[in-house]
C-alpha cells in the first residue's frame, strides 16, 4: 500500500522524528535510539531503519534497528552496544540475497560490519580497530583515527572509509558471497585535510565507466576531486588528484569553515555540500526580533571530465548543517541545522540545481543531527 513520503529526523532530545511533507510537522518520536542518535540508514525497499547512537556520554554506542509503518511510526526491534563513536551506516551486498552494513567508528576509530539477519535482526561480523603512531598535523582534531564514514563504490566492490585524524580514504574490497572485507592500499589525502565525507560520481551513470571520487576535507575546507580506477581481480582502487576546489566557492571569509555532507543531485548533474561554522548569511525572522544566523550549501555543475564549476551558496536554514537530503525527485532539500535545532526545507529548482527559499523550518528539540527521506513506496512488514 501506498503511503505519503516521510523525513525521518534525528535529534539528542528525541530520537527519531517523523515529519510528514504533506503537513511539514512532527508526527511521530521514538526514544530508542539514545541518548546520542548519529545517523540514519533507511531500508525502504524492506520498510527498515537502522539508527545509530554515537555514545558520547558513555565507553559504547548502539546500533538499533527499527520496522517504518505505514503511518511512518517507528516500532524497535533491536539494539546492540558497539564500539564507541558510530556516525555513518552504509548497507552492502546482495540487494535480493545476503547483506550486510558497515559502520564508521569516530571516537572508536574502528570500522565494523554486521551481518543483516532479515526483520530487522543484526549480527556481528567483522571489526577492524585502527591506531596512530603520533598525532598529525592539526594535533587537536588528528589525536587518533576519526572513521568519518562508510561509502559503498558504484559496482557494489568495495567499502571507502574516510579517516579525518589519518588524512586517509581507507579502501576494503568486499567478498560477494561471504561479504568478508579485506583491507587495500589507502588513499593518502594531503597532510592537515581532514577527510570527512566523499561522493563517487559516474557520468554515464554506469557503474564500471569512468569514474570519479570527490572527497570533502573537513580541515581545508575544500572537495577533492579524484579519477578512479579499478585494479584487477578486486586489488584495489588507484586514485589520480585532479583538483582541489574551495567548498564555499570564491567567497573568502575569516571564520573558519567545517564542510560536512556531500551528496550527488539524483540527476546525476550536481554535487551539493553542506558547509558549517562560516555563517555567511542573516535571515529575516518572521516573528520579529534579531535576523537568524545562517551558515550555508554550495552547489557545483559536474563536469564529465571530473572537474567543479561553481553554481551557488545559498543559506541553509539556520546553524551547523551537519547534514542534509535532497527528495528522490530532487526539488526539495532537507537540511537539519544541528546547533539551531531545525530542519529547513527548502525548495530546489532541478533543471538549474539552484537552491531556493525555504518551504519551511521545522523546530525539532535538541541537536538536528540527520535526516532522510522516506520516499513513496511499497514497503514490506
Amino acid at each position: 500500500m501506498k503511503y505519503p513520503t516521510v523525513l525521518l529526523a534525528l535529534s539528542g532530545a528525541a530520537s527519531a522524528v517523523n515529519l510528514f511533507v504533506s503537513s511539514l510537522a512532527p508526527t511521530f518520536y521514538n526514544a530508542a535510539c539514545g541518548p546520542n542518535p548519529s545517523w540514519l540508514t533507511i531500508d525502504a525497499n524492506r520498510g527498515l531503519l537502522f539508527c545509530q547512537n554515537e555514545g558520547l556520554t558513555s565507553l559504547n554506542g548502539s546500533l538499533s534497528s527499527f520496522t517504518i509503518n505505514r503511518d511512518g511510526s517507528l516500532n524497535a526491534i533491536k539494539n546492540q552496544t558497539v564500539i564507541s563513536g558510530p556516525v555513518h551506516g552504509t548497507i552492502y551486498g546482495n540487494p535480493a540475497g545476503r547483506r550486510a552494513i558497515a559502520l564508521a567508528h569516530y571516537t572508536g576509530s574502528a570500522l565494523t560490519t554486521w551481518y543483516l539477519n532479515g526483520g530487522g535482526q543484526f549480527s556481528a561480523s567483522q571489526s577492524f580497530p585502527f591506531t596512530l603512531s603520533a598525532p598529525g598535523t592539526v594535533p587537536d582534531r588528528q589525536d587518533s583515527p576519526h572513521e568519518h564514514e562508510t561509502i559503498l563504490d558504484p559496482t557494489g566492490q568495495y567499502i571507502v572509509v574516510p579517516d579525518l585524524g589519518a588524512d586517509l580514504v581507507r579502501i576494503f574490497s568486499i567478498n560477494p558471497t561471504t561479504l568478508i572485507l579485506t583491507e587495500k592500499t589507502s588513499l593518502k589525502a594531503p597532510a592537515g585535510s581532514g577527510p570527512r565525507h566523499g561522493v563517487f560520481y559516474n557520468p554515464s551513470g554506469i557503474p564500471g565507466g569512468t569514474t570519479y571520487f570527490h572527497l570533502a576535507t573537513e580541515l581545508t575546507s575544500a572537495i577533492l576531486s579524484y579519477s578512479v580506477t579499478y585494479q584487477p581481480s578486486s586489488g584495489g582502487l588507484n586514485f589520480t588528484l585532479l583538483s582541489q576546489t574551495p567548498t564555499l566557492g570564491l567567497l573568502n571569509h575569516e571564520r573558519i569553515n567545517a564542510p560536512a555532507g556531500v551528496v550527488v543531485s539524483p540527476d546525476n548533474r550536481f554535487l551539493i555540500v553542506s558547509n558549517r561554522n562560516s555563517t555567511l548569511f542573516s535571515l529575516p525572522n518572521t516573528t520579529g526580533g534579531s535576523p537568524i544566523p545562517s551558515d550555508s550549501i554550495t552547489t557545483f555543475e559536474l563536469l564529465a571530465t571530473g572537474g567543479l564549476v561553481f553554481t551557488q551558496i545559498w543559506p541553509s536554514g539556520g546553524l551547523y548543517p551537519r547534514q542534509f537530503s535532497l527528495s528522490p525527485s530532487g526539488g526539495f532539500v532537507a537540511v537539519g541545522n544541528q546547533l539551531s535545532g531545525n530542519v529547513a526545507i527548502l525548495k530546489r529548482d532541478v533543471a538549474s540545481g539552484l537552491i531556493g527559499e525555504p518551504i519551511a523550518r521545522v523546530p525539532i528539540a535538541g541537536n538536528v543531527t540527520c535526516v532522510v527521506w522516506d520516499q513513496e513506496g511499497q514497503l514490506s512488514g
